[in-house]
């Protein structure tokens, strides 16, 4: 993580303001969370004796994107395992349009509309690019795969050029793609997108968050996990900053980029 990567100037935020301005944030997510794609409530998360999460609350609203920010370590693949039914919550509540989904298996989580492009990717080298995105469509029929299948290449056309080739051959920027491929033949209606941009040459950084505005405009609402402030913040319209395991400021992205407390969370002063 560079320090230098995000928002160093700005206007800072009139004094005294900060208990009105968490107040009017608060209500907006409180108002979200009764109509929002996705909302967690109280999230509490983390592996054997060590808790990640502390009394974690956001929303993302539909054919929305709201960015995740925070240094290595802050807590986001861990939110992301949670919500995607691989790691159960502690505590807190996750609602998927309304609909409890904590404490359920990956798979039923996949089933009810939520898909999940990890940091890692987490290919098959050994498989084909249409084998994983025959993978991530098997559950929808027939008429909806072709047109998933045409939504994918429309996003990434490289894609439609290498159906036979072994993902373990692809270049790291084009398995990102099939990553991101292979969670929207889910048919999602709400992506988890944790740490695209990590290890990618910026030219393919750049297709991956070009596809973002199209999806939101194709109703598909994005929980855009990033270290970066700059990408995240640009391609967010709402966006949390999380410092150790706890949400430490939320705003939209225009509001964040230009309140000096981001960097200062982000530098731990």
């Amino acid at each position: 993580m560079n320090p230098n990567d995000g928002p160093a100037t700005g206007p800072r935020p009139p004094e005294g303001d900060g208990g009105r301005r968490g107040r009017n944030l608060a209500a907006q997510q409180a108002d979200m969370s009764e109509t929002a794609a996705l909302a967690i409530e109280g999230m509490d998360a983390g592996y054997g004796p060590l808790t990640i999460l502390h009394d974690l609350s956001l929303s993302l609203g539909a054919s929305e994107v709201v960015a995740v920010l925070g240094a290595n370590g802050a807590g986001k693949t861990t939110l992301f395992r949670a919500i995607a039914g691989l790691l159960a919550p502690r505590a807190g509540h996750i609602r998927l349009f309304g609909e409890p989904i904590e404490g359920r298996a990956a798979h039923l989580v996949t089933r009810a509309g939520i898909g999940h492009v990890p940091s890692g990717r987490e290919l098959f080298p050994r498989l084909t690019v249409g084998d994983h995105l025959d993978l991530g469509g098997r559950l929808c029929a027939p008429v909806r795969r072709a047109a998933l299948k045409d939504r994918v290449f429309g996003l990434f056309p490289v894609l439609s050029k290498r159906m036979t080739q072994y993902a373990g051959t692809l270049s790291g920027g084009e398995q990102q793609m099939v990553a991101i491929a292979r969670a929207l033949m889910t048919d999602p209606r709400v992506l988890l997108l944790d740490e695209p941009s990590t290890g990618l040459a910026p030219k393919i950084v750049l297709a991956v968050f070009e596809a973002l505005p199209v999806l939101r405009a194709q109703g598909v609402s994005v929980l855009l996990a990033e270290q970066s402030l700059t990408l995240g913040l640009s391609a967010a319209d709402r966006a949390y900053v999380l410092d150790h395991g706890r949400i430490a400021l939320s705003g939209t992205a225009a509001e964040l980029a230009a309140d000096h407390r981001v960097v200062d969370t982000y530098l731990g002063r």
